[in-house]
């Protein structure tokens, strides 16, 4: 496994524990620590630099060109690092999670072990913001034809993948932290007890969470009564918010320090969610929040969301997430029909949720990895 640091790749890797691989991982970045989550998997960390020296922050603080000529000089590349441990463990399959930072700068190694299988994991913006960048779409078009086989979170970046060059077996679609636990179901309350709007604060790179408040304006009269909530909301969202004190107003809150649990626990008490952005891949929020009984009003870049969303049955696209008048419609049509909110929730209950169970999508994905490692047997 060669992937970064991040509870997407612990989520999914976790599918494997008790399965009887052999399971190895590479922190691309390196964090420098080990991960007690995946304390059964075999971990390379503290790789990257070869000396520790003292001094180290200090001079960084002090000296922060000095700092980054030494660090140039300091730092192994991953490229050498897998290429070492390929060498020790001579696995059997190779799986990057990202292409950018986990297939990309290893792309020569693997070249140099053609009989060894790799898989990539797309997350995200990975495939569909990125083609659109010449430097990285070279990297897309260098790496897809030596995958063997893909695993992705919607069917989107599979069909971007083929354009590309990929030619290997596409495994199917699963969320990119694999299921969800359907733990906190006693945190569900009824649709017609609930008055939070709840919308995702991620602005900057690819975040569209001001467009969603600035389609809120106007708009009070249909909002008395319904608390509006916003939280992870990065600096840019916040600037605005600060410049209009929207923190101010009775019926707005900003939780910035909220961990999962507690945000689902609040999806669970949440009418409407809505999460805007001008691309990603599936949507893990929207996910969640259809798992807790919250109606999702979710952008749709490049197609994504309406493999998860059909309008007006389970939910409302943004099909322009930088048009203030197409939200605010779509909000005002939500906050107007709550019967049509109520067979959307039952509707997601009763076909989406069940797609998510963990033990499902588990069982799932490691038929896939079955079927890999059938084919190495046989091949």
């Amino acid at each position: 496994m060669v992937s970064m640091f991040a509870n997407h790749f612990f989520n999914w890797t976790n599918q494997l524990k008790n399965s009887g691989h052999e399971v190895y991982w590479i922190d691309v970045f390196d964090n420098g620590s080990s991960v007690q989550n995946i304390d059964w998997v075999h971990q390379t960390v503290g790789w990257k630099r070869r000396f520790n020296f003292p001094g180290r922050q200090t001079l960084k603080r002090s000296v922060p060109f000095l700092y980054k000529m030494m660090e140039n000089l300091n730092e192994r590349e991953l490229a050498d690092i897998v290429d070492k441990k390929i060498r020790e463990i001579k696995p059997d399959v190779v799986q990057s999670f990202v292409l950018f930072s986990a297939c990309a700068p290893i792309l020569e190694v693997m070249r140099k072990y053609p009989n060894i299988k790799w898989i990539y994991s797309a997350w995200g913006n990975d495939l569909f913001y990125f083609q659109n960048e010449p430097d990285y779409l070279k990297d897309i078009k260098a790496v897809l034809p030596r995958i063997n086989y893909m695993f992705a979170d919607c069917h989107r970046d599979y069909e971007i993948a083929r354009e590309y060059g990929f030619k290997g077996k596409f495994l199917g679609v699963f969320p990119g932290g694999g299921g969800y636990n359907f733990d906190l179901e006693e945190d569900i309350i009824p649709l017609r007890d609930r008055k939070i709007i709840l919308i995702k604060g991620y602005q900057k790179l690819f975040g569209e969470c001001v467009k969603v408040l600035q389609a809120l304006e106007g708009i009070e009269k249909e909002l008395a009564g319904f608390q509006v909530i916003v939280f992870g909301a990065d600096e840019v969202a916040m600037d605005y918010i600060n410049k209009h004190n929207l923190g101010e107003k009775e019926n707005y809150s900003i939780q910035n320090n909220i961990g999962r649990a507690e945000l689902m626990k609040l999806m669970g008490k949440s009418l409407i969610y809505i999460g805007n952005s001008i691309s990603d891949g599936t949507p893990n929020t929207m996910l969640e929040a259809m798992i807790m009984g919250a109606f999702p009003i979710q952008s749709n870049p490049g197609g994504v969301t309406e493999e998860w969303i059909t309008p007006g049955v389970n939910g409302l696209l943004i099909q322009d997430p930088q048009n203030v008048k197409e939200i605010r419609e779509l909000i005002l049509e939500a906050l107007k029909d709550l019967d049509l909110l109520e067979k959307a929730v039952q509707y997601n209950f009763e076909r989406i949720k069940p797609q998510l169970d963990r033990d499902t999508v588990t069982r799932n994905v490691l038929r896939k990895y079955a079927s890999i490692e059938a084919e190495l047997l046989n091949p």
